[in-house]
């Protein structure tokens, strides 16, 4: 597309002295068809960035190395982040999730998921943020020693409709068996209230666990019914789309894929045992999942009416994470992990209208 629009740009500057032809006025009406289709820049040279959020016209994206990136009117400020603990320097770890407290505004405080390594060995944590000045520093722990290992640190936080903090929380996949520990917190999703207690109406009593059974899950998103979608890396294969209900079983290391077995929910879309999209974050707009995938290099639209999926943003290598926000999709590149082939100026925080793909 890119080596279309340079000969199409070309060819307009070359006729720009003569009058307009029909066939110039169709050069004219595909450039510009062009442009609005091909996504827009609006942050780059970012390191790893792994969350997106945002208040009013500005943006805040967590990156791996232990940095916050506000973007606002065109331009990016990194800031520094102060943490209790070192962040660990294993694959997929680092700064995760993040996300802006309902009462930013007046606060000034996030959420924010790390993995750190000290003398007692690596886990991650879930930690409230505050904001002073251009530095973030770590206020409180709301929950710590979570499993990790050399890769499946989960790491995704959201807060739900109902106004709790959930988070999900990888295998360690040294044991995978904790996926099916209900006294272990790998594995999971798990829910809580935004002081870090366990709130009332979790199912299991006295328990952050909301589900269990989860491989490695990075995504989290709610349907315009409050249902719950979460995106999960598989074993090489069998990525997964869950439909997620307190309390329920999602299989792993027992079933993958549409294997079934009582007592075990099988996903409502999967990779396949012979592809692998590695999905990421993941957003719900107009019965449709939007999708980041890190091996897929896409942004996959999951059709929860059809049952189809399709690629709807591909040629820019890996996807970390997409966010929806005023029929706007934005989303960040992440080839600059160790595992993609950086573009020019990566990473980038993209946008594009929802209307063009």
């Amino acid at each position: 597309m890119r080596f279309l629009f340079s000969i199409l740009l070309v060819t307009v500057i070359i006729m720009g002295g003569c009058s307009t032809t029909p066939e110039k006025k169709e050069y004219e009406d595909q450039e510009a068809n062009l442009q609005l289709t091909e996504p827009e820049i609006v942050a780059s040279n970012l390191q790893i960035p792994w969350s997106i959020d945002q208040i009013d016209d500005t943006f805040y994206l967590s990156e791996r190395p232990g940095h916050i990136v506000k973007v606002e009117n065109g331009r990016a400020e990194r800031q520094q982040v102060q943490l209790e603990k070192p962040l660990a320097t294993v694959a997929e770890a680092g700064l995760l999730g993040f996300v802006l407290a309902p009462d930013f505004s007046a606060t000034k405080e996030a959420f924010a998921y790390y993995t750190y390594k000290d003398s007692t060995g690596q886990y991650n944590r879930i930690v409230v943020l505050r904001l002073d000045g251009n530095t973030w520093r770590e206020e409180r722990v709301l929950l710590d020693r979570l499993p990790s290992g050399r890769v499946h640190h989960g790491g995704r936080l959201e807060i739900g409709p109902d106004g709790k903090l959930y988070a999900t929380t990888g295998d360690a996949a040294e044991n995978p068996n904790i996926a099916q520990e209900l006294d272990s917190l790998g594995g999971k999703i798990i829910r809580m209230n935004l002081d870090g207690t366990v709130p009332n109406d979790n199912p299991f009593p006295n328990s952050y666990v909301y589900s269990y059974g989860h491989r490695n899950p990075q995504g989290l998103a709610w349907g315009s019914d409050g249902t719950l979608y979460e995106s999960e890396h598989g074993p090489s294969a069998n990525d997964e789309i869950n439909r997620i209900q307190p309390r329920h079983n999602y299989g792993w290391p027992e079933i993958t894929g549409t294997e079934k077995r009582e007592g075990m929910e099988t996903p409502l879309f999967t990779s396949g045992n012979d592809t692998t999209w590695a999905p990421s974050g993941m957003e719900f707009y107009d019965d449709k999942l939007y999708v980041a995938t890190l091996r897929g290099n896409a942004v996959r639209e999951f059709d929860l009416q059809t049952g189809e999926s399709k690629e709807v943003i591909t040629g820019l290598g890996r996807i970390r994470d997409v966010y929806i926000k005023d029929h706007y999709l934005y989303f960040v590149s992440n080839n600059t992990d160790g595992r993609g082939i950086p573009l020019e100026g990566d990473d980038k925080l993209y946008r594009i209208p929802l209307a063009k793909i």
